[in-house]
């Protein structure tokens, strides 16, 4: 079955895999549990926030002053991770991708511990403190891990490997729906250990990550180290012969041979990565203005509509965090064979679809009995849509579109607007909300309609292609020469700004006598066997 669907060979990629899935556990999986958590032990957070007031200052906490201090607590995390994306390329830069992983799970323990003992130390500020650093935890994850995956894995099997990002967050999700629980952690006595769960997975990632290698496109490009590089591949791919996959990364190196990482801003002014930058702008605000988080919002009411009862209503919502996860994993399957661009126009189509017949079914739910069951089905139809597509390849595309030298700061402006956007739906959303009521998620449909259509337009299949070939890609609309060796060259010298004039001239006419004369004559040479 897994031949079936083009995933069967990376079972014997032991290394791989492990690198995938601890990677992903100790990054996606706390973002994902970090998600739902906060959820079950609500009502008890405000009550340890209101009791700890009264300690403090002999009177009950105001209404207004209990509302802020609960939403800087749940608003606080996407201000965290703005935070650590706006860092991320910084200390790519400096440690490396696994590096930049294992550094980030310190952030992990100590936002779990912060989380754990502000109950015991009556410090709702502690509380306040460690949801902010799990926040840049998450930032600095969800560009680190896409890059990493992205790097180590071979083209063919890229988008599967890539995925493992959206199942953990999925996982993550879920975990933290099942431990918040009633009969778990969901109680006054024990919400307080549902944060020190967070610790877990960065512990584990901490104990395996150190034995796994680094990225050989890093070690190689970055770091000059072609043994390391090799050696790298041939521990993730489970062979001694990698020369095929190190002369795809040398032959990215040499195009970018006197290029040192691009800042935010050299990416931002450079015409040969213009609609690249363009589409996973487009792509990742769409990933979170799509309306899914604002989904759940609806859900619990409509469960209570359909009648059923208040104390199984938790068990039932699990239905979500299972169905995500289970898209999540099919589409991991599929990827390699139907490709990120269908995948993508599919699930924000459906979403499209699927959030009509929301807005239909909740304005017939009170006439009709049976309508909330429609309702309900329609949450689950959206989040099945998200999960297919729109809900990791996103992360993966980032790390697709761009070469080397672009990928630190393309994850950085990525990583920006996505917790932007993520802050502007828990902003703006209750106000849509109470201005539209149920018609709140037209404006969602809009969204993934309009993100649908941009993707058919502009965005080629990457699937099975090396980062070159998809720099090739959008030569035509960048409305650049299709990269060649003097091309690639020029482009080079021209995105260094600090170089003197002159020099540029004399280094360009030097790099086109090469590419005119010397190369041809290599190549003949290798041709007709001239040693």
């Amino acid at each position: 079955m897994l031949n079936l669907f083009g995933f069967g060979p990376i079972l014997t990629l032991t290394c791989l895999l492990s690198a995938a899935f601890f990677g992903a556990l100790g990054s996606s999986f706390i973002y994902g549990y970090n998600l739902s958590v906060v959820n079950a032990p609500a009502l008890f957070i405000k009550a340890f926030y209101n009791t700890t007031w009264i300690e403090r200052y002999g009177e009950p906490l105001a209404a207004e002053t209990a509302t802020l201090l609960w939403s800087v607590t749940v608003s606080i995390f996407a201000i965290g991770g703005l935070l650590g994306a706006l860092a991320v390329s910084i200390i790519l830069k400096v440690l490396g991708r696994k590096g930049t992983l294992l550094l980030n799970n310190i952030f992990a323990v100590i936002a779990a511990l912060l989380l754990t003992l502000g109950e015991r130390a009556k410090s709702f500020e502690m509380l306040i403190i460690g949801r902010l650093i799990i926040g840049v935890n998450s930032g600095i994850a969800l560009s680190a891990l896409p890059m990493y995956l992205g790097e180590i894995t071979p083209r063919h099997i890229r988008g599967s490997i890539g995925q493992f990002n959206s199942i953990l967050i999925c996982l993550g999700v879920f975990m933290g729906q099942v431990l918040g629980l009633p009969e778990l952690l969901g109680q006054e006595s024990r919400w307080s250990y549902l944060f020190s769960f967070l610790a877990l997975p960065a512990i584990l990632q901490l104990c395996v990550l150190p034995f796994l290698p680094e990225s050989p496109r890093y070690l190689l490009i970055e770091r000059r180290d072609e043994a390391g590089a090799e050696r790298a591949f041939q521990r993730f791919l489970g062979k001694k012969d990698v020369s095929q996959e190190l002369e795809e990364v040398h032959a990215e190196a040499r195009a970018q041979e006197n290029l040192h990482t691009a800042s935010v801003l050299q990416l931002l002014r450079s015409p040969g990565v213009r609609w690249q930058l363009i589409t996973i702008i487009i792509t990742m605000a769409c990933y979170q203005l799509c309306g899914l988080n604002a989904i759940w919002y609806y859900t619990n009411g409509i469960l209570r509509e359909a009648g059923f009862a208040e104390n199984i209503i938790p068990y039932i919502t699990l239905s979500t965090g299972a169905i995500e996860t289970l898209a999540a994993i099919i589409s991991g399957l599929v990827i390699e064979r139907i490709g990120r661009r269908p995948l993508l126009i599919f699930g924000f189509s459906a979403m499209a679809v699927f959030f009509s017949l929301l807005t239909v079914f909740l304005n017939f739910q009170e006439r009709l009995s049976w309508m909330p069951y429609f309702s309900y089905i329609s949450i689950l139809a959206v989040i099945a849509s998200f999960c297919s597509g729109p809900g990791g390849i996103p992360f993966v595309l980032t790390g697709e579109l761009f070469e080397q030298s672009f990928r630190p700061a393309a994850f950085m402006i990525a990583g920006t607007v996505n917790w932007l956007s993520n802050f502007a739906v828990g902003l703006l959303f209750p106000f849509i909300q109470e201005t539209l009521q149920s018609f709140a998620f037209l404006v969602f449909v809009v969204v993934c309609v309009l993100g649908a259509i941009y993707l058919f337009v502009v965005l080629p299949e990457t699937k099975n292609k090396t980062f070159m070939d998809i720099s090739k890609s959008f030569a035509k609309i960048n409305k650049i020469p299709a990269p060649s060796p003097s091309n690639e060259m020029e482009l080079v010298l021209s995105s260094k700004p600090d170089m003197n004039g002159r020099v540029q001239d004399i280094a360009k006419m030097e790099i086109f006598v090469v590419c005119t004369y010397l190369i041809p004559v290599v190549n003949y040479m290798k041709t007709n066997d001239f040693g």
